[in-house]
């Protein structure tokens, strides 16, 4: 009798290693390392059949027609503007998120109107039964759209299921962490579950012709939990995110073959479920003090949607050794930066005194054009100067102090102008683009070549001239 090979397989970053330890090698992490069998399945040793000799792929040139995806609207505009315009047939994706932040929700909700339009959407819980189900589409008030509902972990039970239906268009997978296959000797979760039972779905939508929807948890760095090549197998990656204390999600585009990358789409959570939010802009402003120091306007850019934002500063004297730098929505790298330059360039002295940074709504900005709103702010609660309710602010400072221009400076200006606001401060290199009062309407455009220009006028009290 052959000897039996295993190897240990982390469960964290898919590292393989040939014997167990309480440390994974490649990532850090302790207590990962799954003992998994090493001859067959998905990623097993090398066979040791005779090789078989595969069939020649026909290979064709660059030129030709192009036909573009055909794409399958689901009816709900936030949703088709995350993936591009609507579900494009055979492709597969992948929504991850937070424990009880909607995912389950939205994809019933997608899953109703897609139905309701005539299409034949099966939906397959590996979570909740059936009843579950039926409970939460009660509550939301869908419970007579025509979705075919079903509870099975078993991948092959699921694709058997499948094959019997009728022309699916879309398929929804609730979720990827708990399906299993016979042909992975180990437990539901594990890496090479997951990994094989990722293919064999992706594999019938190729072959199929019906998007499949994938839905994966979480780990506690907000990656989604299992092997990274599931997100390179997808089609798409999109992140469901929000905060437990506000009642609005946002679902983010990370990756989309058909369609533009960090695409948002915006959702108020109701009693009802999930209701889309057609300008944000308005939501993540909210109500504001214009006699409040320390509150900018940041006009930035989250795919290609333009969104205005409220940036908050506190500024207060410290009584540590080591004063405090508190960060929410924002890169505390990036704020520590611009603490540096309007200490060096600038003579903002913030060395001594505690420093917090907020955006509101619970919104995360990666933008760079922040740095000039987030500088404002933090010299308006530094000076005690409050900045106009009426202007945006917009643009990169370099470390030599300077504000750089950012992409898309039209779009920011119209958005703002669309609200009411009638200053912008953005960088006055935008003038060289062609970027004129003619095409900002009404507005007061101030150009700002130094991030000391700023600070002299909220010193001096005029944040307006």
């Amino acid at each position: 009798m052959a000897k039996r090979t295993t190897r240990f397989v982390c469960q964290t970053c898919g590292a393989v290693a040939p014997r167990w330890s309480g440390k994974c090698e490649s990532c850090g992490e302790w207590n990962t390392l799954v003992e998994e069998s090493e001859g067959s399945g998905v990623g097993g040793g090398p066979s040791k059949k005779k090789p078989v000799r595969g069939r020649a792929v026909s290979l064709v040139s660059l030129s030709g027609e192009i036909a573009e995806a055909p794409r399958l609207p689901t009816g709900n505009s936030e949703f088709d503007r995350v993936t591009g315009g609507g579900l494009v047939r055979g492709s597969a994706l992948l929504v991850g998120g937070d424990p009880g932040i909607g995912k389950s929700t939205l994809l019933l909700q997608v899953s109703a109107r897609l139905a309701a339009q005539g299409n034949t959407v099966v939906y397959i819980s590996g979570e909740e039964a059936i009843a579950q189900i039926r409970l939460r589409a009660e509550r939301l008030g869908l419970a007579g759209a025509p979705v075919a509902l079903g509870a099975e972990t078993n991948v092959e039970d699921i694709l058997s299921t499948l094959d019997a239906v009728d022309n699916p268009r879309l398929v929804i997978i609730d979720s990827v962490q708990t399906l299993w296959t016979a042909q992975i000797e180990s437990a539901p979760g594990t890496v090479s579950q997951v990994r094989a039972s990722s293919q064999s779905l992706i594999r019938f939508a190729k072959s199929s012709g019906a998007a499949v929807i994938l839905v994966g948890h979480v780990t506690k760095d907000g990656q989604i939990a299992g092997p990274r090549v599931v997100e390179h197998m997808v089609d798409a990656v999109l992140y469901f995110q929000g905060d437990g204390a506000h009642q609005f999600r946002i679902l983010r585009t990370v990756k989309n073959r058909f369609g533009p990358t960090d695409e948002i789409g915006v959702f108020e959570m109701t009693g009802s479920g999930l209701s889309e939010v057609a300008n944000p802009s308005e939501l993540f402003l909210g109500e504001r003090d214009a006699k409040a120091p320390g509150a900018s306007v940041f006009a930035g850019i989250e795919g290609t949607r333009p969104i205005l934002v409220e940036i908050q500063a506190l500024v207060t004297p410290s009584a540590l050794g080591t004063p405090r730098r508190a960060v929410l929505g924002w890169d505390s790298n990036r704020l520590a930066m611009v603490l540096a330059v309007l200490e060096a360039h600038c003579g903002v002295r913030l060395g001594g005194h505690d420093v917090y940074l907020n955006v509101a709504g619970g919104l995360k900005i990666a933008e760079t054009g922040a740095d000039l709103a987030v500088a404002a702010a933090l010299v308006s609660s530094m000076t005690g100067v409050a900045l106009s309710v009426d202007s945006v602010y917009f643009g990169e400072i370099s470390l030599s102090g300077a504000i750089r221009p950012v992409a898309q400076t039209v779009q920011r200006l119209k958005e703002a102008e669309k609200l009411g606001f009638t200053q912008a401060f953005f960088p006055g290199a935008g003038a060289e683009a062609g970027y004129g009062a003619g095409e900002t309407g009404s507005m007061k455009i101030s150009q700002l070549k130094a991030l000391s220009d700023l600070v002299v006028r909220l010193a001096a009290g005029t944040p307006e001239t």
